[in-house]
This record gives structure tokens, sequence and C-alpha cells, in this order.
């Protein structure tokens, strides 16, 4: 049977590492210095309790990592000073950098570092979220079968350590800046009384920006007015007390495609302007 150690459950890890129950693996948490919230969802769950952190590293064949992503280099240094020589997953939003970091750390210990990244809603009867990994090959295969069967759907990815971080940062980057950019412009819309007519027309679309990559030469081309529109958004935004710091980084996104303006460039093109494009302001 394989033990797997969860640092820490909160509402995604705690949903998380209980569908490796399912698989028969005993799920082991630490409750020192947790919250009453976590202590709660840990007993919910059926995880079970160790004295100390030490306890959890001498025991655990994996120890998942999930917790804000501004704590996962510490807490995988606390994992490290307990000598764990397992197989460590940091599933935190972390950059490719950090996680290069987070892995040099833990394998000091003599642990296996495996880059993961949950993408979805946490789990549920009704939610199956994904967790991607990716790193050395010998150590995804026993953390994909904890959750064989569940409602985690384990994906392997061949590309090495720090491609599961970038595409949780790659999507997220975009869902959570739209959810933001969503909210503001619907209260731009509510201050002018047109926010009925802004979800009518919102209704009408069926499809996701982001995967309609063969749209990105078209708005590269036309950035030069979009750019200008953005700005015009933005003062639309100051005016009304909202804040407009996203529709000036559209503007500034948009202005590295000065140099397309009017052309038909194909997507090659359009993502290294994006790379190497100017940094200037619109006027």
């Amino acid at each position: 049977m394989t033990t797997l150690g969860i640092l820490h459950p909160g509402s995604m890890g705690a949903p998380v590492a209980a569908q490796a129950r399912r698989s028969g693996a005993e799920v082991l948490w630490c409750p020192a210095g947790r919250s009453r919230s976590s202590k709660e969802r840990a007993e919910r769950y059926g995880l079970t309790p160790v004295h100390a952190l030490s306890e959890m590293v001498e025991r655990a064949d994996i120890i998942l990592s999930l917790c804000p992503p501004a704590a996962a280099e510490d807490v995988a240094r606390s994992v490290a000073a307990c000598s764990y020589a397992g197989i460590y997953v940091d599933g935190n939003a972390v950059s490719p950098a950090t996680m290069a970091n987070i892995s040099a750390i833990v394998q000091r210990s003599g642990a296996t570092a495996v880059d993961g990244s949950v993408i979805g809603s946490p789990p549920s009867d009704s939610k199956s979220p994904r967790l991607y990994l990716s790193g050395p090959a010998a150590a995804l295969r026993p953390v994909a079968l904890l959750f064989e069967g569940s409602s985690v759907q384990a994906r392997l990815l061949s590309g090495g350590s720090g491609q599961a971080s970038a595409l949780k940062l790659s999507y997220s980057s975009y869902q959570k800046a739209s959810r933001a950019l969503a909210a503001v412009a619907y209260a731009l819309a509510s201050d002018h009384g047109v926010e009925a007519e802004l979800l009518d027309i919102a209704a009408g679309r069926s499809t996701n920006y982001l995967a309609e990559t063969a749209y990105f030469p078209k708005t590269a081309a036309r950035s030069w007015r979009w750019g200008a529109e953005m700005k015009e958004a933005a003062h639309a935004l100051e005016e009304t007390g909202l804040p407009s710091d996203l529709a000036d980084a559209a503007a500034a996104v948009m202005e590295r495609w000065a140099s397309l303006k009017d052309t038909s460039p194909d997507l090659t093109l359009v993502l290294q302007e994006l790379h190497t494009g100017p940094e200037r302001e619109f006027t």
C-alpha cells in the first residue's frame, strides 16, 4: 500500500489527496499549526493525522504539496530539513523557475522532485480536475497510479520538469485575469445602466478566446487601433472610479505588435513579436 502525505489539506488539497484513498493509499496529514477548518476537512475526508512533519517524512512514499504559491519554497525547505528521500510532488501554481528552485531544495535531501499542477475545480462526484505531472519519468507513474480510477485525472507530460508549472500558469493567467476583467467590464456597464445589453452581447458567443489561436494574427494586425481603444476604455474606467490597470496592460501588450500594422502575419511571427516587440505606450 502506498502512503501519501498531503501538505496541506486546504479546499483543494484535502479533496485531491482523499481521491488517492480510492486506490487503497493511506493519506497522512500533520495537524500541528493548522487551523480548525483544516482539521475539519481532514476528518471529513478521512485523512490520517501524524504527530509531526518528521513522522510524515518517515512514513510517506510520496508527499504532495498543495499550498499558496508564496509558501511553496518554504514548505519544500521544511520537508527537506527532515531528510525526506521519497517522491516530492509540488502541485502549486509556481513559475518554472520557482519549480527549479524547489527541485534543487528537495533533491539536496535525496528526494525526487515532480512538477505538478491541478487544473479544474476540486474533485467531487461531478468534478474531475486534471493533475498534470512532469519531471523524471520513473517518478511520474507511481504518482499517477495513486489516482487511478478516481475523480482526479492524472496526465503525464514528456517535456521534463517545468512543463506542468508552465501549463498551469499559461491557463490561469488567462482564466483568472479574464474573470477579473469581466467583473470590471460589467461594473462599467452597470455604472452607465447598460449591463443587460452587455450580457445580451456576451451571450451570443459560444467559443473561448483562448482556443481561437487563428485569430491572434488578426488581433496583432489591428492592435494599432485596438490599443488606442483600450486607452479610451482605461479613461472610461477611471472616470467612474474603477481600476484601469487591465485595460492599460492590454494596450501595452498591443504596442508590442505595432510593427505588424495592417499586415497578414503568421502565428509564429505574432508570438515572436510578443517576446521582442517595443514596450511603448500609445499616444
